[in-house]
């Protein structure tokens, strides 16, 4: 069972949650605020945390930035009243596994715990296994897709996977590796979003011992590791300068050299990036080099996002429900006609991972065979409901109508980039001072 810190400033609700999860035997520490929580992390190792956003001395996010300081590793679920989850969406940008709405679910916050640890474990590096489970989808853009994917699978070419977060970048990339040369090689797949500057260069390259504070063995670095198969840079835009030279000259040498060492490695690895931006305007603002863009850049992949493959939407919601109800234990066969018009209208701004997990949670909280509308999240009905009511408000007034649908696609502008606000001032064409401004007059949360 897991280690686990709570740290959640109502102190009645800590000590209901602290009940709960020990009778589900897992070894409970709680603070009330981040200072008291930042002394527990300091002092101690844990497999997961669970934070309250608002507290006394500030927020969930200055736990999550310690922990991504530190490299501590530790996955994190953000505990927020339902007026907060835009907040907590931002919380998973910089580093979250996933948030929950107070009142919690009991059987929800098991099964996101049981997620969050269970991706602790398959964040390891590891070796490639034939993708599976996986349905491709009939639009043409699924077409599209495969038929990329095919035609480049067989060489050698550095692919750049682009598209929005859990549109399925890793798998993309799996496949490719699968249907290559090197498919009886590792894959190895590192989020370079997660590493800091000096964590990178020895993930990426290895170290000897002694070559910093903390090096107190030689290790391997995973192009090492992954050598004669393929290497996978999920956010390869987060790496630093210093690291994207390392990286090009490893590219272009075929060897590298352990940090503290004089030893040059020869190495055959194939590359393959992905990103959720567009590397060109990281290579524009300076952010990104740009010989290393080219060299990354023999073949670039657009995965579409799920709100644009049409009738495909059905048949992943099938698909996920037929994989949740086999891992649930459970029986549902039908979608009530509430549950299929909300499933089928709501936008999916976190994409295949989204539409997975609350088809989970939708079978988890359903006993009978149709699932009811009382077992999908509040906030996916509010952004739904709210969306209709900014479209079928009746008016006569042109102003007023030219401001609902300014408002209706401020919102789904944001929704779409997960509240980032340079994105959402980028694709609407505005500068981001406007955009504050109209979120504030528009009461957009």
């Amino acid at each position: 069972m897991a280690k686990i810190l709570i740290v959640e400033d109502d102190i009645t609700f800590s000590q209901l949650l602290q009940g709960f999860l020990k009778k589900h035997q897992h070894t409970v520490e709680a603070a009330n605020t981040i200072k008291s929580g930042l002394k527990l992390l300091d002092e101690n190792s844990f497999d997961l945390l669970l934070l309250d956003y608002r507290l006394p001395d500030g927020t969930g996010l200055d736990i999550l930035n310690h922990v991504a300081s530190k490299n501590l590793g530790i996955s994190a679920i953000i505990m927020t009243s339902f007026n907060d989850v835009p907040t907590a969406v931002k919380a998973m940008r910089l580093g979250a596994f996933d948030y929950i709405t107070k009142p919690v679910n009991p059987d929800e916050l098991l099964m996101i715990m049981s997620n969050a640890l269970n991706k602790k474990v398959e964040s390891l590096p590891k070796k490639s296994a034939s993708p599976s489970n996986i349905i491709k989808g009939n639009s043409p853009e699924a077409h599209k897709l495969y038929r990329y994917i095919d035609l480049v699978a067989p060489t050698d070419m550095s692919v750049i996977i682009q598209g929005e977060s859990g549109t399925g970048k890793e798998y993309a990339a799996r496949t490719i590796h699968t249907q290559s040369n090197r498919n009886h090689k590792p894959f190895i797949a590192i989020d370079c979003g997660a590493l800091s500057k000096d964590l990178a260069a020895s993930e990426l390259f290895g170290h000897v011992k002694g070559a910093f504070t903390g090096a107190l063995q030689d290790k391997k670095g995973q192009f090492e590791v992954a050598n004669g198969g393929t290497l996978f840079l999920d956010e390869v835009g987060n790496l630093s300068y210093e690291v994207q030279v390392k990286l090009l000259r490893a590219l272009q040498e075929r060897t590298i050299q352990p940090l503290g060492s004089t030893k040059q490695i020869k190495v055959d690895v194939r590359i393959l990036t992905a990103t959720n931006d567009d590397l060109t305007d990281s290579v524009a603002r300076g952010d990104f080099r740009e010989d290393l863009y080219h060299r990354l850049n023999e073949f670039k992949i657009q995965l579409p996002p799920l709100r644009e493959r049409g009738k495909d939407l059905e048949l992943f919601i099938a698909h996920f429900i037929q994989l949740s109800n086999q891992e649930l234990q459970r029986n549902v066969k039908e979608l009530s006609p509430e549950v299929k018009d909300l499933l089928l209208r709501y936008s999916w701004p976190g994409n295949l991972r989204e539409l997975k997990n609350v088809i989970k949670r939708m079978v988890l909280l359903s006993p009978n065979e149709t699932a009811e509308v009382s077992s999908l999240p509040d906030e996916m009905l509010f952004t739904v409901n709210r969306q209709q009511t900014i479209q079928q408000k009746p008016t006569s007034d042109l102003k007023a109508i030219n401001e609902q649908n300014e408002k209706l696609l401020i919102t789904q502008t944001l929704e779409k980039v997960r509240y980032n606000k340079s994105k959402a001032a980028k694709l609407l064409n505005i500068d981001r001072k406007t955009l504050y401004a109209k979120i504030e007059r528009y009461e957009i949360d």
